[in-house]
């Protein structure tokens, strides 16, 4: 069962739901393809029948979510969807395998009541229910507290015009200790056993340690090879918590020497807006369909057949000056990269976003210095 939602559905995506016709939720979104796309579409009963019979359910969008908890009578699906939605809550359920990392909760009212001095500095300050890393603030010093607080209050009516109460919530706010190292997503699912199987396991980069934006994540064949096993082993020692099954979940995790600390849980998908993807572009393997068919993937051979490439997706976010509605340059934006695999364009002013650029680059410093102009750049170069 698949259900597609607004903002966006990739090409890809579609392209497998039209070749296997799997049942599709009848929905506005999926209605409006209809012209383009040859769906099999549903009806909510059918639909809610499958759910609650234990059918599979992949979605390319967190706006399902809401849609399932308010019509499936499944506890395992929606239980496990409220608890990995929640990061608050799966803090506590995991604190036994990060003990001493410091966390706390605050309402959107107290963040201002907020005494920054009792706060063990630096800490990430994010939505408990959150996406695409809006809401998201690295506090480093105590005046950062007032601004992070404030551009919230400048910030949080767009993110709610963009996205329901079930994507990014706005009442409860964490509060934890900031985690060094290096942070990595995985796109992942847990079978009919609880066992963990990873589809993707990418490197998320970062300009600085101001930096909170997902203008960078890649992968390779090193990055496979060396974290795959790992995260698999804490994946299962997470499930054994939890008690996940038949679930395909986005993680984010970050990794300080023997440490790996959980970020955020995002269930029934993996990287949002089609970002999951770069396994498509890069080495073929269609994730939504591993999962759906539950069938068994050899990353490391998938990699090992491209050594030396670096696949990379980069979500394109505007500088926070720039004008949604002035024209962006797409065109030039791609005559700057060497080998672009695939582009999606956005309207800013509906997702929030220029596009989805996915490259293909090489691991040598050329590539290296391309991914890294990318990472910096506030691409107001091609505003305007």
């Amino acid at each position: 069962m698949i259900i597609i939602d607004a903002p966006y559905a990739s090409a890809p995506l579609l392209d497998y739901i039209e070749e296997s016709q799997h049942p599709v939720l009848a929905n506005d979104f999926s209605r409006s393809l209809a012209d383009a796309r040859s769906l099999n579409l549903v009806d909510d009963a059918e639909a809610v029948r499958r759910l609650e019979a234990g059918e599979r359910v992949y979605t390319n969008s967190e706006n399902a979510l809401a849609w399932i908890m308010d019509h499936v009578d499944n506890p395992g699906l929606t239980e496990a969807i409220a608890l990995f939605k929640d990061k608050a809550l799966m803090r506590e359920k995991l604190a036994a395998l990060n003990p001493g990392l410091f966390y706390a909760t605050a309402t959107r009212d107290e963040l201002d009541a907020v005494n920054v001095d009792d706060l063990p500095l630096p800490v990430v300050l994010k939505p408990s229910v959150g996406f695409c890393s809006m809401g998201v603030y690295v506090i480093e010093e105590p005046d950062d507290w007032a601004c992070a607080v404030a551009d919230i209050a400048r910030r949080e009516d767009g993110w709610h015009e963009r996205y329901p109460e079930s994507v990014v919530g706005g009442d409860v706010y964490i509060i934890e200790g900031f985690i060094g190292g290096v942070e990595y997503a995985l796109d992942c699912y847990f079978d009919e056993e609880g066992a963990p199987h990873l589809l993707n396991v990418l490197r998320h980069d970062f300009a600085g340690p101001e930096d909170t934006s997902d203008r960078m994540y890649l992968t390779d064949e090193t990055i496979v090879n060396e974290m795959g096993p790992r995260f698999l082993a804490w994946l299962r020692a997470v499930n054994a918590i939890v008690g996940a099954r038949n679930i395909p979940v986005h993680v984010e995790v970050r990794v300080d020497g023997d440490v790996i600390a959980p970020i955020e849980f995002n269930p029934l998908r993996f990287a949002g807006l089609g970002g999951t993807d770069v396994a498509y572009f890069g080495v073929g393997l269609r994730t939504y369909e591993a999962f759906l068919e539950n069938e068994k993937v050899d990353l490391a051979a998938l990699y090992g057949a491209h050594s030396g490439r670096v696949f990379s997706m980069s979500l394109l976010n505007p500088a926070p000056e720039a004008d949604l509605a002035a024209p962006f340059d797409h065109d030039a934006l791609l005559a700057r990269c060497s080998h672009v695999l695939s582009y999606h364009r956005f309207d800013p002013e509906t997702v929030g976003f220029y596009g989805f650029l996915f490259l293909d680059t090489g691991a040598d410093e050329a590539g290296a210095a391309e991914r890294d102009w990318l990472l910096r750049s506030d691409l107001m170069e091609f505003v305007g």
